[in-house]
């Protein structure tokens, strides 16, 4: 969750435009307190434990070997178009990570909302 706090608090990120949704399979009793306490109110933190919202946005090609998806940014146009996708944790990126620096997300997220 440390990526949504971030992602709330960077002045640049909001300057952006864009709403940022947080999609786990955890659920509601696990994430709740865990967002309140990290002080998480801009960014709606979500529940898919049956996976159907992650598989309806095709991430679940990289979802690690209990099923999960993996740390998967979707960025979807206002006509509901998938303009961008990038994995972080999919096994073919050799730099498998779970937390992604800001300014990276912030460049990626300019270039393919120009697109």
């Amino acid at each position: 969750m440390e990526q949504i706090v971030d992602l709330q608090n960077s002045s640049k990120f909001q300057e952006l435009g864009v709403q940022v949704i947080s999609i786990a399979r955890d659920s509601v009793a696990e994430m709740g307190p865990v967002a309140k306490a990290l002080g998480i109110t801009d960014i709606p933190v979500l529940s898919d434990p049956t996976l159907e919202i992650s598989g309806k946005y095709n991430v679940l090609e990289w979802a690690i070997a209990n099923g999960e998806p993996s740390h998967t940014f979707v960025l979807v146009d206002g006509d509901g178009k998938i303009v961008w996708v990038k994995d972080y944790g999919s096994p073919d990126n050799p730099n498998r990570t779970m937390y992604v620096q800001v300014n990276e997300l912030i460049r990626y997220v300019k270039d393919n909302l120009e697109s």
